[in-house]
């Protein structure tokens, strides 16, 4: 079910990693960012869209993995925007995406998958400010809605996920810690922040989220291992251990 976070701002969490999909009303209608990820998922979503008694007019992608790229025929047939670098990667990579989807969950209508439009130099029907950065993947952007107090960070700050490189580019640990000072200078306008993965935060722990992500990257510089409670989860030693190797290079 959609958990209202502030005025116009609802957030629905899927069990597949925690994923969060959020809906945030613009002056037009209902912006959806990164919905997912199963189709039950999905379903759900479109039945806790249409109680809201708005209509869709946008989506709204993150960056261009393949869980952040997902729709629903429910949704309705409307520009589903993202920055021009994500909307480049994802057609280039539409295929693997959405072989990628069919593996992991099941019901993903496969052919919404990845149809992106770069968002026009207005916004669009897209409330706030885009915040674009180089972490994680291409085209990565969080959404500030300052007038609500909240900070849509995509794949950044999770309390589940520790930060992850992008392995196919060089130069993550730098873009990653420019990305956090973006976030941060963002963070300053916000009482609430939705990550991609994990828990809202709200208050103190959106400070606290930027400190833990800092730390991990201070520790990858310094070639140690991080104090990191986010690290027992034994799923992330392979990522953890790629965050090494590159920072290592």
């Amino acid at each position: 079910m959609l958990n209202q976070v502030a005025d116009g701002v609802w957030v629905r969490q899927s069990s597949w990693v925690w994923s969060n999909a959020t809906v945030v009303r613009g002056e037009d209608g209902l912006v959806l960012v990164d919905p997912g990820i199963s189709g039950a998922d999905l379903d759900e979503l479109a039945d806790d869209v249409a109680r809201l008694d708005v209509p869709v007019v946008a989506g709204f992608a993150t960056h261009p993995h393949w869980d952040h790229l997902l729709w629903h025929s429910r949704f309705g047939d409307v520009p589903r925007y993202a920055t021009a670098a994500c909307a480049e990667v994802a057609s280039g990579a539409r295929e693997r995406a959405r072989a990628m989807a069919a593996e992991s969950a099941s019901g993903i209508p496969l052919e919404l998958v990845a149809l992106l439009t770069p968002l026009p130099a207005d916004g669009g029907p897209l409330p706030g400010e885009l915040v674009e950065h180089e972490a994680h993947a291409a085209g990565h952007a969080a959404l500030l809605l300052a007038d609500r107090g909240v900070l849509l960070a995509g794949d950044m700050l999770s309390d589940v996920l520790i930060p992850l490189l992008d392995p196919r580019r060089p130069g993550q640990v730098d873009a990653y810690a420019a990305a956090l000072d973006r976030l941060a200078e963002a963070a300053r306008q916000v009482d609430v922040l939705v990550p991609g993965h994990g828990a809202v935060a709200s208050g103190p722990e959106v400070a606290a989220r930027l400190a833990a992500d800092r730390a991990y990257l201070d520790a990858l510089r310094r070639d140690e291992e991080p104090v990191d409670l986010r690290l027992e989860q034994e799923w992330l030693a392979g990522p953890h251990q790629a965050n090494l190797e590159q920072a290592r290079r």
